[in-house]
């Protein structure tokens, strides 16, 4: 039976699931695992699969693909558009949406695996495909890790995946080397004293202090890092406070840090944490400041010399010219934990997703960053085709080049 790509597709898109809730895309996952007879397990790291094909000697490929979605009300106008609901780890009910892409993901690497499947007479070795939850949360790699799937699949001889992007679809984007930094998200508590709001000279204002900090953090790019190197300081979300007239006790910041490597990170990272120290002292705080690191994530490294083969590969299939150096992208992703942990190479490659008239316009017009949406945007939608032709044949394309050769 031929997986009807579109609808599966659609279908994911209508039912987005947040990190670690993504129940009902892995029971999706493993209806069509079952119907291509694939072997796999469920419940890897909470709600992750992984499947594998074994076909002979040979070398073992890993194929990743994320599936969790972000709590992001869509308005992109599509008539298949999410308006789905979900819990926060908070306990609040939030509007959920796919708008990174990770439902095109799982919906190419399921065509890439019916491929697969039909034409094991022509490549030899073992194929694992990891379905991976909670990449959101930069954490359901390792959730799947530590649940044990290294032990419990094939090692690899290399980790390959890819990720839907606004580059005109068709294209593809891929660089030897760092692709994307690594990030760290901290929590910041600044504690100060509550009272009323007639009477701030009683009180240590934190919503003040959380101002200051703000402001004094966006230095540390402008003011302390060489303008010809790599780092974003972002403040994502602040909560303090629940009334007009009432001075909170606290406040809190969430913050995204993004560097190309170990040394930017610790700078960084000193950096803030003496700006936080020093505001809240600034400020006559009689308790320091908290500062929790919510995740970590690597750079994603990826091989050199894999990537000119792929790249090659790549272009012997699509053409010359549909593979682009896009840049280190500054977002950051937890697929290079598998192959880290594993010793193994990583290739980690972008795909197009914006109609290419569309992005060729905007491109003239020098509206690229205002008219087409990116990932996390609640108008990031890509073009169902041909984004979906090409990731299955990028990556079908990429694990028969690290595949063996049936034998003779």
């Amino acid at each position: 039976m031929t997986i009807d790509l579109e609808a599966l597709y659609i279908d994911l898109h209508r039912h987005p699931e947040l990190s670690f809730q993504e129940t009902r895309t892995a029971g999706v996952i493993a209806q069509h695992l079952t119907d291509l007879g694939i072997e796999f397990e469920e419940g890897i790291g909470k709600t992750g699969v992984a499947g594998v094909i074994r076909n002979g000697d040979g070398p073992v490929v890993w194929l990743r693909a994320d599936m969790d979605a972000l709590p992001v009300p869509e308005q992109t106008g599509l008539e298949y558009a999410s308006t789905a609901r979900g819990t926060d780890p908070a306990g609040n009910d939030v509007p959920v949406m796919h708008a990174c892409g990770h439902d095109m993901h799982v919906t190419a690497m399921l065509g890439a695996l019916e491929r697969l499947v039909a034409s094991t007479d022509e490549w030899s070795g073992t194929v694992v495909v990891v379905f991976q939850p909670a990449e959101e949360y930069g954490s359901g790699a390792q959730a799947m890790i530590a649940d044990g799937v290294l032990d419990r699949f094939p090692k690899p001889d290399i980790v390959l995946g890819q990720h839907v992007t606004p580059l005109p679809a068709g294209t593809i984007g891929v660089r030897g080397g760092t692709q994307m930094a690594a990030s760290d998200g901290l929590t910041v508590t600044l504690l100060g004293r509550g009272g009323h709001g007639s009477r701030p000279q009683a009180t240590i204002d934190p919503v003040v202090m959380a101002a200051a900090t703000v402001m004094r953090l966006q230095t540390i790019v402008s003011r302390e890092i060489d303008p010809r190197d790599v780092a974003v300081v972002t403040v994502g979300s602040i909560h303090a406070g629940l009334k007009n007239n009432i001075i909170p006790a606290e406040a809190k910041l969430e913050l995204s840090l993004r560097y190309p490597d170990d040394e930017a990170r610790a700078a960084v990272l000193e950096k803030v944490e003496r700006i936080v120290r020093a505001e809240a002292q600034a400020s006559g705080a009689e308790e320091p400041p908290v500062i929790v690191t919510d995740h970590t994530l690597p750079p994603t490294i990826n091989d050199v010399a894999a990537t000119t083969r792929l790249t090659a590969a790549f272009d012997t299939a699509f053409g010359e010219g549909t593979v682009i150096d896009p840049g280190m992208f500054t977002g950051s992703e937890d697929v290079s934990w598998f192959a880290r942990e594993a010793g193994v190479p990583l290739v980690y490659w972008f795909w197009g997703g914006v109609d290419p008239e569309a992005f060729a316009k905007a491109f003239a017009a020098g509206t690229v960053e205002h008219d087409i949406p990116t990932n996390h945007s609640p108008f990031f939608a890509p073009v169902i085709q041909p984004t979906l032709s090409r990731g299955v044949d990028a990556l079908v394309v990429a694990a028969r080049e690290f595949l063996g050769a049936p034998a003779a």
